[in-house]
């Protein structure tokens, strides 16, 4: 048995998915015969599971000649830019939605992302505006509209 990176990143999400799936118990019953509330978060952990238990299958399976070479920090930054140029994104979405909102905020946080992501070219930049605006602003009127649900409105755009 070898413990890797791998096998312990599996460990740790199959012990959370099984705390997280006892913590759904302790959620309190619905009212009027409506689905229960532990429906969502149960759906979501029994895949997590699932696929945490491959994950420790599969580090199992790997040698430890498989292991990635050591790295300087230079290196490491260079290697994992995108996923850290995405939290970063990502944090100052959730920074600016007092300000923003979710519309408005969604809308700078996904083009940016698929811009940083995908390139700047102007042929790209105009096919990321396309894509932003039709899945956020679809979104958005289907939470809003649809299902009725009060997102985030923030101070520069008044919805409701």
């Amino acid at each position: 048995m070898s413990f890797n990176r791998d096998f312990f990143v599996a460990l740790f999400f199959l012990v959370l998915s099984g705390v997280m799936f006892l913590a759904t118990f302790q959620l309190p019953e619905p009212m009027f015969g409506q689905m229960s509330s532990a429906v969502w978060p149960r759906t979501i952990l029994i895949p997590l599971a699932i696929l945490s238990f491959v994950l420790l299958i599969i580090s199992q399976r790997q040698s430890a000649d498989d292991e990635e070479p050591r790295r300087g920090f230079g290196e490491w930054l260079t290697y994992y830019k995108n996923p850290l140029l995405c939290f970063g994104l990502f944090f100052l979405f959730l920074v600016t939605m007092p300000v923003l909102g979710m519309l408005l905020g969604g809308l700078a946080y996904v083009f940016l992302t698929l811009s940083v992501l995908g390139g700047w070219a102007p042929r790209q930049i105009g096919l990321h505006a396309v894509i932003t605006a039709v899945f956020v602003i679809g979104m958005w009127a289907i939470f809003t509209q649809l299902l009725g649900v009060f997102l985030p409105e923030g101070t520069i755009l008044r919805v409701f």
